[in-house]
């Protein structure tokens, strides 16, 4: 099998692996399956840099003893519908799902929700947190800090992370409305990718390690950075870096964690911070009680208008049409629901070895 090559896998089978691996580093179950399902989510969206490929790099920092299997969740500041949150260096899908559940309780309380967390880690998709809110008839926003792979328009280094952004909003009859977007202009996984065909990346996605604009994937890898959403300042990139800078700055300033350059690495192998100037990466989390602005329902009906009006837009040429955000991702879950998760071989090769080192089979193909 060709490393590009693809295996499908029953979803099922994937998470009951990944709920076993996580226990198996003495998360406790009921932290275990819910980290799991949030991969699994992910993987069944078709966001597949978030889902159950990431199993390897967790494994790595639980291995090392650098993520607390079992952490004691604080709150270390509070007022009414506020608090700062220390995740005491746990998972951060455990971390934030609790945090996210602060935030939806106080929104019950006082009409909205804003918790900031500190001392956590690699928290998942964005939507995720977003898409629970909506189990209440809240809109929920969700946003976290990641390490250091984008540079600040104008600058030449990597000082950012790609911080992105979500927040969901509920339909009646139609689907959510689900928007979760990265700050910078493209993932970090896309340039592995072009490497990996040896296929040069779009003019405006990456600099080198002077600053210039390339279309090498190598010279982003090799001290080279990412640019912030929109590019260059002609192209709007300044908007990408105030988004990126106000995700910091919500996440990490006001909560204690590392910020900019100094937020901790999601993998072993990357490069660790030159210091440190607070707890972890941080996320930040926030409901909104809809029935505060108007009925539930009616809102609902809006929200189904919206979407109607915004689908008949006339098509670009040599489009299929406009797309609703959430749209691919809802209609990538209908289908691999249906035909499976696909894997590629790397990722098929990390997982044996996490099975190897365990001691916890592997699930054979759906071929097999």
């Amino acid at each position: 099998m060709t490393e590009d090559a693809t295996q499908k896998f029953k979803p099922e089978n994937l998470l009951h692996f990944t709920i076993e691996v996580f226990t198996h580093f003495n998360i406790p179950r009921d932290h275990a399956t819910l980290a799991a399902n949030i991969l699994a989510l992910s993987d069944i969206r078709g966001i597949d840099s978030h889902g159950v490929a990431r199993l390897y790099s967790y494994v790595g920092l639980l291995s090392e003893g650098l993520i607390n299997p079992n952490p004691k969740i604080r709150i270390v500041r509070e007022k009414k519908s506020i608090a700062t949150v220390d995740g005491d260096n746990g998972l951060g899908l455990v971390v934030g799902h609790y945090a996210n559940e602060m935030a939806m309780d106080k929104s019950e309380k006082f009409g909205s929700g804003w918790i900031s967390v500190c001392h956590s880690n690699h928290y998942g998709i964005a939507s995720y947190y977003s898409l629970e809110a909506l189990k209440r008839d809240m809109i929920g926003w969700s946003m976290t800090n990641t390490t250091k792979l984008v540079a600040p328009l104008w600058g030449a280094e990597r000082m950012l992370g790609t911080n992105p952004i979500a927040i969901a909003f509920p339909g009646l009859k139609e689907p959510p409305v689900v928007i979760d977007l990265a700050t910078s202009a493209a993932a970090y996984g896309k340039i592995e990718i072009a490497k990996r065909h040896q296929e040069d990346v779009p003019s405006g996605w990456i600099i080198d390690k002077e600053g210039g604009l390339s279309t090498q994937p190598e010279d982003m890898i090799n001290g080279g950075a990412l640019l912030p959403l929109g590019s260059t300042r002609d192209l709007g990139g300044h908007k990408g870096y105030a988004l990126a800078s106000m995700v910091d700055i919500l996440t990490a300033v006001l909560s204690g964690a590392n910020w900019g350059p100094f937020a901790p690495p999601f993998a072993l192998r990357q490069e660790m911070p030159s210091r440190s100037v607070g707890k972890g990466i941080g996320h930040f989390f926030g409901a909104m009680e809809i029935d505060g602005f108007m009925e539930v329902q009616e809102f609902k009906k809006r929200i189904d208008e919206w979407i109607s009006v915004m689908r008949n837009t006339k098509p670009a040429k040599g489009t299929g049409g406009v797309l609703i955000p959430g749209d691919p991702e809802r209609m990538e879950e209908i289908k691999r629901k249906k035909d499976g998760i696909p894997l590629n071989a790397s990722v098929i090769a990390d997982l044996k070895t996490i099975s190897e080192q365990t001691g916890i089979p592997f699930p054979g193909n759906l071929g097999q």
